[in-house]
């Protein structure tokens, strides 16, 4: 399932595997491809939860023009996974309108 070409940012050299943390759970992938990338690749299809109807989204566009990819990166929200590139001990969290699944849980009891 690893995506090994991307329309806009071309092919690039599959990087050493690294390993980084998604929702807790510790997972690997190649240096320098999309953290998008690397989520699909190891089976991950939803990376945020919409606000209102806090229905799931994930990749739509892969080019970094929507906003369906955006997760928690390193404590900043809304970044764009499919345009930004994976390194070694990145922490990931799927994103719950602007907040991580306990901040959201914790506003909505």
């Amino acid at each position: 399932m690893r995506i090994e070409q991307h329309p806009i940012i071309e092919t690039y050299q599959k990087g050493r595997e690294v390993s980084f943390v998604f929702d807790g759970q510790q997972i690997t992938g190649c240096e320098g491809e999309s953290i998008a990338a690397a989520l699909h690749a190891a089976g991950v299809m939803t990376h945020r939860y919409t606000a209102r109807q806090h229905k799931p989204r994930g990749i739509f566009c892969a080019i970094g023009r929507c906003t369906d990819c955006v997760m928690i990166v390193n404590g900043q929200p809304n970044v764009r996974t499919c345009i930004t590139p994976l390194e070694q001990g990145m922490v990931v969290q799927t994103q719950y309108g602007v907040q991580t699944q306990e901040e959201w849980e914790a506003d909505h009891e």
